[in-house]
């Protein structure tokens, strides 16, 4: 499941503000702003972040899914896409 680090992440790989991100999934700024502050968020809205976000080609990495050292987030490259 998303992790707050990994919502501002995958924001700025993609350049968005958290109103952008709002706009996008018609979930509230402020519960944005509050989710990566460390908040909690419906499992709902989660989900609806994730899918967002890989819509527009971030990859999600768990916890040593690539290398030790935790989660991650990167952008999926022009080569993926094919």
């Amino acid at each position: 499941m998303l992790k707050h680090p990994q919502c501002r992440a995958a924001r700025a790989l993609l350049d968005w503000t958290q109103r952008d991100l709002a706009e996008r999934t018609s979930i509230s700024a402020v519960s944005i702003r509050a989710f990566e502050k460390g908040g909690d968020m419906r499992e709902s809205n989660l989900r609806l972040l994730t899918l967002t976000f890989e819509a527009a080609g971030i990859i999600f990495q768990a916890d040593g899914e690539v290398t030790g050292g935790g989660i991650g987030v990167r952008l999926r490259s022009s080569i993926e896409d094919a």
